[in-house]
């Protein structure tokens, strides 16, 4: 177990290594200056002369070649310290951390409400013997994977806000405020949950303990629950973690959608003014989630089948 707990937090770690890698790689080989980029933030404002952008490479770094930038960029990211953003003026860890909380809120909610939701309706469709409830609740899924979560958005704030009005349709209204934007991150999320399981369970229950099982007289929620449902929640479990930085990214659709204060405005507003401290911060921010997630799949993993720890 020790083995595979550490071998699990290398692979963690190389991840969100590459991941920041990669993102300043991308950020580097941008067309343009980045320097009168981000001097100009978006903005139509007059050209700044050739002594202030100098003095902005210097502060920036930019004047260092780009392995010095690196290293250098590097060590404080390790000490949690991702530089000042340009738009603002405001270190970019104060940024995250203000709009994280709401965030995190959505998240949370969206990604739990979506596997509850989905699993619930994986295990009604496979265990039901009504065949034409089987086929349309199975069908839901891929319905609700192909619609865009923008327009989920907007079709949830139409019906529920404007014509029913019954929960705000814009802004950070505490709980009431939440509602809406977590349905409507939790409908793909709970999708992909619902087919991954019910295939997973329909699998499962053709094998030969479940087959033993009705032998000595189990009753089928037992088979269902305890049986089928342990060996088939590995591939939903596995997903759900890929899911975590699925519904991450959404969040900034949602948060538009929404009018709601939180990291999705955040990278939305710094992406438009080209902002590159505070992009790399989100994009780091973002695999650490990532990451974070997948770990505590990995470490379930042994829980539900502890053959696992000795494969590995």
């Amino acid at each position: 177990m020790r083995r595979y707990l550490l071998k699990r937090f290398a692979q963690a770690i190389g991840v969100l290594w590459a991941a920041y890698t990669l993102s300043f790689v991308i950020l580097d080989l941008l067309p343009g200056d980045p320097v009168s980029a981000m001097a100009g933030a978006g903005s139509d404002q007059a050209p700044i002369d050739p002594e202030q952008i100098a003095r902005l490479q210097h502060q920036y770094g930019f004047d260092q070649p780009v392995p010095l930038q690196y290293l250098d960029y590097l060590g404080h990211a390790l000490r949690g310290d991702f530089g000042t953003s340009v738009s603002t003026g405001r270190p970019v860890t104060d940024l995250l951390a203000e709009a994280l909380p709401s965030t995190l809120a959505l998240t949370g909610s969206g990604l739990l409400l979506g596997t509850l939701v989905g699993g619930s309706l994986a295990m009604v469709a496979t265990w039901t013997r009504l065949r034409w409830l089987r086929q349309f609740l199975l069908s839901l899924p891929p319905l609700a994977v192909s619609m865009p979560i923008f327009w989920i958005g907007l079709m949830l704030v139409e019906v529920f806000s404007f014509q029913l009005e019954l929960l705000p349709a814009f802004g950070n209204d505490g709980l009431r405020g939440l509602v809406l934007p977590a349905v409507a991150l939790s409908i793909p999320v709970g999708a992909i949950v619902a087919q991954i399981l019910a295939k997973s369970l329909l699998t499962a229950l053709d094998q030969p303990y479940v087959e033993t099982a009705r032998a000595k007289g189990a009753g089928r929620v037992r088979i269902h629950l305890r049986h089928a449902l342990r060996n088939a929640s590995l591939p939903a479990l596995t997903i759900v973690g890929v899911l975590a930085g699925q519904a991450m990214a959404n969040s900034v659709v949602i948060e538009t959608v929404f009018s709601r204060n939180g990291l999705g405005r955040v990278t939305a507003a710094a992406v438009t003014v080209q902002d590159l401290p505070l992009v790399q911060g989100v994009v780091v921010f973002g695999s650490l989630v990532f990451v974070t997630a997948n770990l505590l799949v990995d470490l379930i993993y042994p829980l539900l089948d502890p053959r696992i720890v000795v494969a590995s």
